[in-house]
Parts: C-alpha cells; sequence; structure tokens
C-alpha cells in the first residue's frame, strides 16, 4: 500500500487490535487478497450508494460515511463504530443480533486476518472490512468462546499465537 490508503490500513488494523486487546483475542494481521476485495466492493457500494453486503465466505463490515466538506477518514472511525455495538451486546445471553454484529466480528477471537477497501468520492465513503476466519458463527458455544467480555486475558495457548506478532 502507499500513501494516505497505506496509513488508514495501518490505523484500521491498530484500532481492531486495541480493542481485540481489551477482550481476549489476538492481534490480527493484514491480508492482502482481503484487501482487493475490500476494495472492489467498497467501490461498487460507492458507485450504488447503498450499504449492503456481499456473497464471500469471509465475515465482512460495511460503514457509511458524509461528509459536506471532504474530510479524510484516518481507519480509526469505522472500528469505533462498529465497536460501539458493545452497548447493546448482551454477555450473559451471547448469540448474533443484528444490532451488535459488527462489534462481535471485530472482537471475534478466531478471526486472524483482516482486509480492508475506501472507497471516497470527497464526501461520500464507504468502508469495507472484511475477516477470515469468519466471526458471528452461530454453532452452540460459538460466541461465548469468542466473545469475551472487556478485561479477559489473551490466552497463550493457541500455538500460532506468536507467529502473529509482526514488528510493524
Amino acid at each position: 500500500c502507499t500513501g494516505a490508503l497505506c496509513s488508514f490500513e495501518a490505523k484500521f488494523l491498530q484500532t481492531h487490535n486495541a480493542y481485540r486487546k481489551q477482550h481476549g483475542a489476538p492481534p490480527l494481521t493484514i491480508n492482502k487478497n482481503l484487501c482487493r476485495s475490500s476494495q472492489e466492493w467498497a467501490e461498487y457500494l460507492l458507485s450504488i450508494r447503498t450499504l449492503m453486503h456481499s456473497s464471500g465466505e469471509y465475515g465482512e463490515n460495511v460503514y457509511y460515511a458524509w461528509s459536506s466538506a471532504s474530510k479524510r477518514l484516518t481507519g480509526r472511525e469505522a472500528v469505533e463504530s462498529w465497536y460501539s455495538e458493545i452497548k447493546d451486546y448482551n454477555f450473559s445471553r451471547p448469540g448474533f443480533t443484528s444490532k451488535t454484529g459488527h462489534f462481535t466480528q471485530v472482537v471475534w477471537k478466531d478471526t486472524k486476518e483482516v482486509g480492508v477497501g475506501l472507497a471516497t468520492d470527497g464526501n461520500t465513503t464507504f468502508v469495507v472490512g472484511q475477516y477470515l476466519p469468519a466471526g458471528n458463527i452461530s454453532n452452540a458455544g460459538y460466541f461465548e468462546r469468542n466473545v469475551l467480555p472487556a478485561g479477559s486475558k489473551v490466552s497463550t495457548q493457541n500455538k500460532d499465537y506468536e507467529s502473529l506478532f509482526r514488528p510493524y
């Protein structure tokens, strides 16, 4: 990545990983293929001016912003917006709801990689995050194991854990 998009991508990843750490989830790494498909989807959404999901095998969060002034997003705003759904998540009754699905994908413990796309015309901006493995799996016990309350410790039992730390 180059220039402004590179710093957007870095801030997007950094914001995810700061929130994930609070919830005992290991850090994500950037997946360039997911970045490509996220970018294509963001550009498509901008072209149709509609917020909707693609039909991929990955997890996906979408974000829309409009401003009368051309305001540059840093990569933090979309993730903060998704994470803010925590206020509606009931940790004592874990599971999927349409009001909390962005939050649960951000902190989903088993997700390892993320890609991001950004499309803007100066006023209207779409941000797409795509995740592998996908979160929000409704099988019994999955939400309990993957969406941990804030303050949970990151488990180091995962053998792949050390390899996820990459110096920036």
